[in-house]
């Protein structure tokens, strides 16, 4: 049987989306022995919460009904809407802690689940350090709203992302188009750009609305047959992944041709003429590094490859679908570009910095190297290094010859990467180094500075450049004998000077043109 409340305890309380039934036995009991019964609530209308829970509040319970200050961004507060909310969720602490001190019991309703959207967390955040508390979980409105549809939210490894309506629309239709299942929640007067965001990511075929999932008044329909204006704060989109991979495997035991997957080709397409592969450098970070060749053409392709932090900066449009994938695999993702171009899909693949320096421009071309691809023209947009926009926020530092060496022994071995190093050192070249150290390697750049200062001397110049053009852009000016290699992470480019760089009086750092 399952325990009462206790006094002085504080209870977070999921009570379901909806219909009592769905309430757990835990809910019941807790709600039925409590002192205190609160609720959160908008000043305009009862508290739904308290609703679904009416029938199993015991007689005489002393009820708290919070009720917000606000339900819109629009407010007078001095801290604007998320200031009038603290305040209130600061009365909220201040209520609940006298009667928990008076050693009450304490039930704060949440509908659906206490700690997912939920009012509670507040209270909860605060009082867990002073009182013994209690979180139960309840059935969420995704639950409901996935049972209302009837069908799978995701299978296998699908991705499912649950969404605030509140989002912008091109925020919001970047990330439902990058996912393989979705649940929309807070609505209301978002709904229209919902849609909006919907239609942009491709999926508002896809799309079904729920509004009052599991109540009396449940409804199922498709999103663009709703009328914005009747919509519910409290309402749901969900858009149900396609189960492609078991579909396959069901098709493939019939004979039957395979579904295309909803971001592949048009039908017939491979009878169409091999589009172009465009692999686009994005520069350093910074949008207004990214050159006018390089936003025509993201402008202009229907897909973008690459690796996911990548394809991120690229912002979600009509009709585009975005490939994201993981590190290391650059020749597959090449080969995906590659298959698109070849169905007639104009792709990008798009690299940091320029997509030429340690970047995706040599894995495509690699990947073209297959017969299949021969037809496939790449073209190759340039776009704005990461070591010339270190030089540059430096001031002069690669005025002069210089030599990019990427630190990652990935794909050649360390001994060879030191040698070339030492090399350009020898040269005396100044050597911008990449991918300086990972958590994966973390002692090769101590031991590359080290071999370098027993070349160069421990009073070569060494520059180091953090997140350049972005939040956070930090520039080190030091020597090899004062670097601490454990201050470099893959966040920073390291660049090495060559004997004649100097630095200024006011720390600026150039490499003269000339050899003495």
């Amino acid at each position: 049987m399952s325990r009462p409340a206790e006094p002085g305890h504080l209870y977070g309380v999921g009570v379901g989306p909806g219909d009592p039934d769905l309430m757990t036995v835990r809910a019941v009991a807790l709600i039925g022995s409590a002192d205190v019964v609160a609720y959160h609530r908008a000043a305009h209308r009862e508290s739904t919460a308290r609703a679904i829970a009416s029938a199993v509040l015991p007689e005489g319970v002393v009820e708290e009904a919070l009720v917000y200050p606000v339900t819109t961004g629009a407010t007078e507060h001095p801290g604007g809407y998320y200031g009038a909310l603290a305040d209130f969720y600061a009365e909220c602490v201040e209520r609940l802690r006298a009667h928990l001190a008076a050693g009450r019991s304490v039930v704060v309703l949440a509908e659906g689940d206490p700690l997912f959207y939920g009012s509670f967390m507040y209270v909860h955040d605060v009082l867990r350090e002073e009182f013994p508390t209690e979180v139960v979980a309840g059935v969420t409105s995704v639950s409901a709203a996935s049972a209302a549809v009837g069908a799978g939210l995701s299978r296998h490894e699908d991705v499912l992302t649950v969404l605030p309506g509140t989002l912008p629309v091109p925020e919001l239709a970047r990330r439902l188009a990058d996912t393989d299942a979705a649940v929309v929640m807070k609505l209301g007067r978002t709904f229209a750009d919902v849609r909006e965001a919907l239609r942009q990511a491709g999926l508002l075929d896809r799309a079904l609305y729920v509004q009052e999932a599991s109540r009396g008044g449940q409804r199922v329909l498709p999103v663009s047959e709703v009328d914005a204006d009747t919509v519910p704060y409290m309402s749901v989109v969900v858009v149900p992944g396609a189960d492609v991979r078991a579909d396959a495997a069901g098709r493939a035991r019939t004979g039957e041709a395979p579904r295309p997957r909803p971001d592949a080709p048009a039908p017939g397409a491979s009878d169409a003429a091999p589009a172009p592969v465009h692999v686009v450098g994005l520069g350093p970070g910074p949008e207004r590094w990214l050159t006018p060749e390089a936003s025509e053409v993201l402008a202009s392709v229907r897909h973008v490859v690459g690796y996911a932090p990548y394809v991120d900066r690229v912002p979600q449009r009509e009709g585009l679908t975005r490939h994201a994938s993981g590190n290391t695999v650059e020749v597959d993702r090449a080969r995906d570009a590659l298959d698109l171009a070849l169905a007639g899909e104009p792709v990008a693949v798009v690299s940091g910095g320029d997509a030429g320096v340690f970047g995706m421009a040599a894995a495509v071309f690699e990947a073209a190297e297959d017969e299949r691809y021969a037809a496939v023209p790449v073209h190759v947009v340039p776009g704005v290094t990461a070591a010339h926009a270190a030089a540059a926020l430096a001031g002069a530092l690669l005025g002069a010859d210089h030599a990019l060496i990427s630190l990652s022994d990935r794909l050649k071995p360390w001994p060879v990467l030191l040698e070339r190093l030492l090399a350009a050192v020898r040269a005396d070249l100044a050597v911008a180094l990449y991918n300086p150290r990972s958590r994966s390697r973390p002692e090769q750049l101590g031991e590359a500075l080290r071999a370098v200062c027993e070349v160069a001397g421990p009073e070569r110049v060494v520059v180091v450049a953090r997140d350049v053009g972005r939040p956070g852009e930090e520039l080190r000016v030091t020597t090899l004998g004062e670097l601490d290699p454990e201050s470099v992470d893959m966040r920073c480019l390291v660049v090495v000077g060559a004997s004649r760089t100097r630095v200024t009086a006011s720390g600026r750092v150039w490499t003269p043109r000339s050899v003495d």
